[in-house]
């Protein structure tokens, strides 16, 4: 054989064996089992959420509990949590609150702050920090202390009562002291 021959053998038997590993490298892995949710990690949706604020000014720190779409104004802030998910109790703790903050400015005009999701075991994520106030969530809750907002009253009631019948004119009786006309001047003697 001449040394052309064996270069060239060689060389194939390189690139073969350098072929064979690059594919041994290039194969994809068997793909890892996805381990399936535990079976009760639904999260569950909540009427009520609680937030803490504070007023830098005076130092006191105030709970408060806000019905999902109630606004309740702290300070010169306005709260509206949209919506408010945790877990149940047996597992780990994952409460967030999709929120909307607005501030009232000293020009009685209303602007947004802030808007987005607050997680209350990350308090420090995604707080409303404002110069005067700052809030945080603190949880998520099935039932409150505070009375829910007339709005939800009234819409349960609205749902419940039937509709009313076109209203009958009251019968009215002549009066027999007539007042005067609030047009024409007064002309009493006041003396």
């Amino acid at each position: 054989m001449s040394f052309f021959n064996l270069t060239s053998m060689g060389g194939l038997t390189l690139a073969a064996g350098l072929a064979v590993g690059t594919a041994a490298f290039a194969a994809p892995p068997e793909p890892a089992p996805v381990p399936a949710p535990p079976a009760g990690s639904e999260r569950v949706t909540n009427p009520v959420a609680e937030f803490a604020g504070i007023d830098k000014i005076t130092g006191r720190i105030i709970t408060f509990d806000v019905y999902i779409d109630e606004t309740v104004q702290f300070g010169a802030l306005q709260v509206t949590p949209r919506v408010c998910y945790s877990r149940p109790q047996t597992e780990e703790p994952k409460t967030d609150s999709f929120v909307e903050v607005d501030e009232i400015t000293l020009d009685r005009k209303i602007r947004r702050i802030f808007t987005g999701w607050m997680f209350a075991e990350s308090p420090g994520l995604n707080a409303v920090e404002h110069a005067v106030y700052d809030i945080w969530l603190k949880e998520c809750k099935q039932k409150s202390d505070v009375p829910a907002p007339d709005g939800a009253k009234a819409d349960a009631t609205k749902a419940d009562a039937p509709k009313p019948a076109a209203a009958k004119p009251k019968a009215t009786s002549t009066p027999d002291v007539t007042e005067p006309d609030a047009s024409e001047p007064d002309t009493t003697d006041a003396n």
